[in-house]
């Protein structure tokens, strides 16, 4: 079989631009058309590229976008990524290769979005970088970083050279002179301190220590023998540090560069602050990777994290003095937002323990305008002191994501679960029942029916698969745990209880102990067909996806501008509701009135006999559909489950000489969904200045950090549904095939 080949256009000579939605396009330059296949070696295709755009192969970088993706730029750098990607273009036929000398892929990459290095974009600039931060009393990084250079052909150097490497000449280059000799000034020793350091990587040498107090800083050159010596103290009668002695001579050599250099955590955040605070998703491997290209020091991933934390705390501020900002934060959010509730509990030695946030504008949108509809979950949070997220969600009239409450705790546990249903049932002060969508583990499956008696808990469908799934995987192959998934979600979904049994029969035959595990997981709490509370056909309790995408986001920040970033985000969603429903014009919010209208349609081709009593028969085709018009049901079930009446109910509904929308759940028109967003949330005043203006009064209570510290690696992120996991699929009972139902099965009788 001939291999396939693709036409790479290659340009070089342009520069990236960046669009409004992300993505990045190429404009200027010049451009060749070269044939490629999987046997075209990544040689033989930079020296053609040489050839044509005039300049040498060994320096220079190629990129590529993926198929579809216009945002994130992909790195050729060896044989098998340049035979991947003439794989994923195969099906185009063409691909668009950028061809970037170094210096032009620093300049160009600087506008992309950060991103893995394996994807590389702007963690592979060479940017310039601001260098600021104070490094005094930082302690010593676990191991020595090391000047990485190559040794020339010829006799030894002095060790007083500049770095070989062009790049980590440029990039060490503005520190050539960052010691100049006697007589120099500083502000202080750590100016000095700091100043020594870029100066040694600049000229390629290590040093140590003879003397370093607050006095008086003697170093010298850390190679034996060396004369290089370098002392300086205070200036008599000032605060001014001076250099009073200096021997710049330098005998040493370059070999002993490679014996190791000592420097502090607080000075590599110095030195990536600035790219950080462009690129915060700068990850340990990319900012040890340029470090070492652009200076020449060797980081491990441990060194990298921690030097990212310092960079971070100095961006963002610190994560310690957050919390004891929490008392004055928490009094600033109920007085800048009347009625929210917002308070924090320590523990016996004043560490934090937990903080519970309400906004006034989701209390009352809850009250006023939702349905008594509940979702609870967690999100484990990627902070300094770690933590866990808790949070009750509601839906809109929309199906939109309305938060209503949300908590930082120390972990997930029953103690912790039970503290939160406390302060929500307080909060919410409801007389409705309210049914809670959430995992039945956590001791959530306890403390929701002591919380709240009356209420009702819907296990939460998708933890419960997954359990099912989890439990079977090592008696079952993949195929026979697929069909008993896609029966579970059957049986979860059934409106009655003849095809709620029917599913699990077909459990049974593939195994009675799957049958037994689901028996016994009390379907009562997640099966529509004997569940007794109204979820409104929400089944998971992972309903609020897009508010955990909020936390993913904010999650890294300290705890005060962590709540604060949510805060203003819910105020931009609520704004933007309140402007978008003005201009409503019908009784129900626009998707209920599409599912209304579809149902009216439907209703059209349907039967209704005369009344027997108030139960009335609708025939449609084959079927006969009951309807209990007092009871707002109809024996499909649909009407229960959703709050809209079915087209059964509409026919009926009709017959009698009224309005279907007379019949529709008050939670799905214009006027709640109006209510729901009829109260905004206030900006809170900048804490950090408002403390210096008004210091906490005598007797606050200090707050300290829990004692729990993130370790290095990566963290923990939010489960999501396994790839075993087979969603339910929609069986039409008319023709028994599958995505789609009899109500919109086109096989003709």
């Amino acid at each position: 079989m001939a291999t396939k080949k693709v036409i790479a256009i290659c340009q070089s000579g342009g520069e990236f631009v960046t669009n409004k939605d992300g993505s990045l396009s190429y404009s200027g330059g010049d451009a060749y058309a070269i044939d490629v296949d999987q046997n075209t070696s990544m040689t033989d295709f930079k020296s053609e590229l040489a050839e044509n755009f005039g300049f040498s192969w060994e320096s220079m970088t190629l990129k590529y976008f993926l198929p579809g993706n216009k945002k994130t730029l992909i790195t050729i750098s060896k044989d098998k990524d340049f035979k991947r990607m003439v794989n994923f273009s195969a099906d185009a036929g063409s691909v668009e290769i950028f061809v970037l000398p170094e210096e032009a892929a620093a300049r160009n990459v600087s506008n992309m979005p950060a991103s893995r290095s394996s994807r590389t974009t702007a963690s592979e600039a060479v940017l310039p970088l601001v260098v600021s931060g104070d490094v005094v009393g930082d302690e010593d990084l676990t191991n020595d970083f090391q000047i990485d250079m190559a040794m020339p052909d010829e006799s030894p150097l002095p060790c007083n050279f500049v770095l070989t490497d062009e790049k980590h000449h440029k990039a060490a280059q503005q520190w050539e002179n960052a010691i100049t000799g006697v007589d120099q000034r500083f502000n202080s020793f750590s100016e000095f301190r700091d100043s020594l350091h870029k100066y040694s990587i600049a000229h390629g040498f290590t040093y140590k220590y003879k003397k370093n107090d607050s006095h008086r800083v003697s170093v010298k050159c850390k190679a034996q023998g060396c004369p290089w010596r370098i002392t300086a103290s205070r200036l008599s009668t000032t605060q001014l540090i001076c250099i009073k002695k200096m021997n710049p001579r330098h005998t040493c050599e370059r070999a002993v560069v490679k014996a190791g250099y000592r420097a502090t955590r607080g000075w590599v955040g110095s030195i990536i602050k600035e790219k950080l605070k462009a690129f915060p998703d700068y990850k340990p491997k990319d900012i040890a990777e340029d470090i070492k290209r652009e200076y020449g020091i060797q980081l491990n991933y441990s060194q990298a994290w921690r030097a990212k934390e310092i960079a971070r705390e100095q961006l963002q501020g610190s994560y310690k003095e957050a919390y004891s900002q929490l008392p004055f934060f928490c009094e600033k959010i109920k007085e800048t937002n009347p009625g929210s509730i917002a308070h924090f509990t320590t523990k016996e030695d004043s560490s934090f323990h937990r903080l519970f946030i309400s906004f006034y504008a989701s209390i009352s949108g809850f009250r006023q305008g939702c349905r008594p509809l509940l979702f609870l979950d967690s999100a484990v949070l990627n902070s300094k002191y770690q933590g866990v997220f808790l949070v009750a969600t509601a839906a809109d009239a929309e199906d939109g994501i309305f938060p209503v409450a949300f908590a930082v705790v120390d972990s997930e546990t029953e103690g912790n679960w039970f503290w939160f249903l406390e302060e929500l049932k307080s909060t919410l002060s409801e007389s409705r029942s309210i049914t809670f969508v959430a995992d039945f583990q956590n001791g959530l499956n306890t403390a929701l029916p002591q919380v709240f008696g009356n209420g009702h808990h819907a296990y939460c469908l998708r933890h419960l698969a997954e359990k099912l799934n989890t439990d079977l995987k090592g008696q079952f192959s993949h195929e026979a745990r697929r069909f008993m998934i896609n029966d579970f979600y059957a049986a979860a979904y059934a409106p009655r209880l003849e095809s709620y049994y029917r599913s699990l029969e077909n459990i049974k035959s593939i195994s009675p102990d799957a049958y037994a595990w689901v028996a016994e997981s009390e379907p009562h709490h997640w099966a529509n067909a004997l569940f007794l509370g109204e979820r409104y056909n929400q089944m998971n309790s992972t309903f609020g996806l897009d508010f955990y995408s909020w936390v993913s986001e904010a999650h890294e920040l300290p705890i005060t501008q962590m709540i604060d970033e949510l805060r203003a985000k819910m105020m931009q969603s609520i704004y933007t509701r309140q402007v978008q429903s003005r201009e409503w014009v019908t009784a129900l919010t626009p998707s209920n009135e599409e599912k209304l209208r579809k149902e009216i349609e439907l209703a059209r081709s349907l039967q209704v006999s005369p009344p027997h009593g108030r139960l009335f028969e609708v025939q449609g085709g084959e079927s006969i559909n009951i309807v209990d018009i007092d009871q707002c049901d109809c024996d499909c079930k649909a009407w229960r489950l959703s709050g809209l009446p079915c087209s059964h109910a509409i026919a009926v509904i009709e017959w009698i000489g009224k309005s279907p929308y007379e019949y529709c759940s008050r939670y799905f028109t214009a006027d709640s969904y109006r209510l729901t967003y009829a109260e905004s949330i206030n900006p809170v005043p900048n804490i950090d200045r408002m403390m210096m203006d008004e210091p906490l009064a005598e007797g606050a209570v200090s707050v300290t950090p829990p004692p729990t510290r993130r370790t290095p690696g990566r963290p923990k992120t939010k489960q999501v549904e396994p790839l075993d996991m087979i969603k339910r699929q929609l069986q039409c009972s008319k023709c028994k095939g599958l995505g789609h139902n009899k109500k919109t099965c086109k096989t003709v009788p």
